[in-house]
């Protein structure tokens, strides 16, 4: 890896000047180019070594970034900016504070690099990792307007929001999915130690077993002899569907899937329309044309048939069709966001019909996922509470029947 300081020309007019890593000049040439800017001047920086041992540092150094940690330090860096203090300055007060690790030398970097003439923004691209397209875009628009303090509260407000969501979905599931494991253990314990032993009594005394206690017995010899099999099966199962899921079609499939399944299907399809409508406000807001505002807020989406949906619309829109009139005609998306968009389209607020959107969906979101918290644990409860009752009669039934002949 080479560095290359460039001039360049903006967008909105104006010669920029910094340095870029790159492996060749035509790839130096193609990530100016994707920063937005049109390269006028280009040359090798002999006198300055590569970031590869820095990039190793950041590798080897403890520990990992959440994602906590980037909105803190958005939010952080924004009240240092706002109060007047340099960036330069602010970058190396956060990263003197740090006390992650490896943030510290990442940040450590991002200080050098703006202080060798590159660009906030482009020092953020270099690790896509930790600073996503739209991080990177937010932070590029604020610069070019000179609102970068004001782009990094929008981003931290945002990040907040949705970390909040997740965090509430993962406790909606936390417990539920403890049961699901304490019960399955508990299951497999009685199945493979407790029944053999007690199975064992009634096998000697030589009776006809009732179908519940055979049918117990198959399974629990079942597990008992194949079990290593099993756990190949299993294994080689969610191994290979990972690697369905890596593909095109496995990823289309899957999407559509998750779309019909009952309850989840809903709140999968109105997370996934929150997150981009939200996102598609913020880049209108921030000043960013609708089409490349477009183009970043599709890639938020994690669901594939709702992604290409939305790529066709932005399609049509590049090609002076309209946005709401696409959306239409695509039959997947809620008449709802379809209308509101259409109306904000018309009347030249947007941003403001997609904030409508986001909140609505937002607000049914956090409801689903209380309704799901609170249907999931009885219903768990009622699941494994028929699968050891089938157990307990199964083994309980020969010894009414003992009794019975006794008598």
């Amino acid at each position: 890896m080479a560095n290359y300081n460039y001039r360049a020309k903006k967008e909105l007019g104006g010669i920029v000047s910094g340095s870029i890593e790159a492996a060749s000049e035509k790839e130096a040439i193609e990530k100016i180019s994707a920063l937005g800017y049109l390269p006028m001047h280009l040359e090798e920086d002999k006198g300055v070594v590569a970031r590869a041992p820095v990039a190793a540092v950041v590798n080897k150094a403890s520990g990992r970034i959440k994602g906590g940690q980037i909105t803190i330090f958005s939010r952080q860096l924004s009240s240092l900016l706002k109060s007047g203090v340099p960036i330069l300055t602010a970058i190396n007060i956060i990263s003197e504070q740090s006390e992650n690790a490896h943030l510290k030398v990442v940040l450590r970097d991002i200080y050098n690099m703006i202080k060798n003439g590159g660009t906030f923004s482009a020092a953020l691209e270099t690790y896509p990792k930790y600073f996503s397209v739209l991080y990177i875009a937010m932070v590029r628009t604020g610069e070019n307007s000179g609102a970068l303090a004001g782009s990094l509260l929008r981003i931290a407000d945002y990040r907040a929001k949705q970390e909040e969501l997740l965090s509430r979905f993962r406790m909606a599931m936390a417990y539920p999915i403890l049961m699901a494991l304490v019960g399955v253990a508990t299951v497999v314990f009685m199945l493979t130690f407790v029944l053999p032993r007690l199975m064992g009594i009634f096998s000697n005394m030589g009776q006809n077993l009732p179908l519940p206690t055979r049918i117990l017995l198959a399974v629990s010899q079942g597990l008992r002899q194949w079990w290593p099999w099993i756990i190949l099966i299993i294994v080689a199962a969610v191994f290979l569907i990972k690697q369905q899921l890596k593909t095109k079609v496995g990823k289309l499939t899957w999407s559509a899937l998750k779309l019909h399944i009952p309850i989840f299907g809903k709140f999968a399809l109105k997370a996934d329309l929150a997150c981009f409508s939200r996102t598609l406000e913020l880049l209108i807001k921030s000043g960013l044309p609708i089409l490349r505002a477009l183009q970043i807020s599709v890639q938020v989406l994690s669901n594939e048939v709702i992604k290409e949906k939305l790529i066709k619309s932005y399609r049509d829109l590049e090609q002076g069709g309209s946005f709401g009139r696409s959306l239409k005609d695509s039959k997947l998306l809620p008449l709802f966001m379809v209308n509101l968009i259409s109306v904000g389209e018309e009347s030249g607020n947007l941003a403001s019909a997609l904030g409508e959107v986001a909140d609505s969906y937002e607000r049914d979101t956090d409801e689903m996922i209380r309704i799901m918290s609170s249907l999931l644990e009885p219903l768990m409860i009622l699941v494994m509470g028929l699968i050891v009752g089938f157990i307990v009669i199964a083994m309980l039934l020969p010894v009414f029947e003992i009794n019975m002949m006794a008598k």
